[in-house]
């Protein structure tokens, strides 16, 4: 596992597909939906309902068509139940030197979250592959492209939080090498043809 592999598995578009709050029912669709809209990667937090059955769900339904992770996971026993799930990569809010070395050894990708420079490199030292900026909308593109110039440059940031396709070019100027999108691709109760429509505008919006 490495940041570029993880990098690649995530497609031409490189855009994580939050869904928080989805139950194991609409699951299978809506990553149907993502696929059909052109994102190839989405995450199931683990504060949704069922959320080790929607991993599983989505896995039994699409296979690997899609890279499949959990997100807001908070300690290593989230680590291997969300591995026998059917994730392949592990996100957390924090930086967690446990998990990340959990995930590590359940041989997974891990993206921890962090906010300032040191979490960062905290991060990076206990063996993430890749880091999240957290929560995105707290920060700017200006505050990304100064830590990418102390981070070491095999390590990609994605920010999550308050992205939209008309955030996506300040972000990917600054050198975001992929993102994580909540809301504006999923919102719970949504249809698998509003996701679809959703998804095809983040790929429009990455492409420019």
């Amino acid at each position: 596992m490495a940041t570029a592999d993880f990098i690649d598995a995530l497609g031409a578009v490189p855009v994580i597909a939050i869904l928080r709050g989805i139950s194991p029912r609409d699951a299978p669709g809506i990553a149907a939906a993502l696929l059909e809209g052109g994102v190839h990667c989405l995450e199931i937090p683990l504060n949704s309902p069922s959320p080790l059955e929607s991993l599983a769900a989505v896995r039994a339904s699409v296979g690997e068509r899609v890279v499949l992770g959990a997100g807001t996971v908070l300690s290593p026993e989230g680590v291997r139940a969300a591995a026998d799930a059917g994730a392949r990569f592990i996100v957390s809010p924090n930086t967690d030197p446990a998990v990340i070395a959990e995930t590590r050894r359940a041989g997974l990708w891990s993206l921890p979250g962090f906010f300032t420079a040191s979490e960062a490199f905290a991060a990076i030292a206990a063996g993430a592959d890749a880091l999240k900026l957290f929560p995105a909308e707290a920060a700017a593109p200006a505050m990304l492209k100064a830590l990418l110039a102390v981070l070491p440059k095999t390590v990609a940031v994605l920010p999550v939080g308050g992205i939209t396709p008309a955030a996506l070019p300040a972000w990917r100027a600054a050198g975001a090498r992929g993102f994580g999108a909540g809301s504006a691709l999923y919102r719970q109760g949504d249809d698998p043809r509003q996701v679809e429509k959703q998804a095809r505008a983040f790929v429009t919006a990455w492409k420019g």
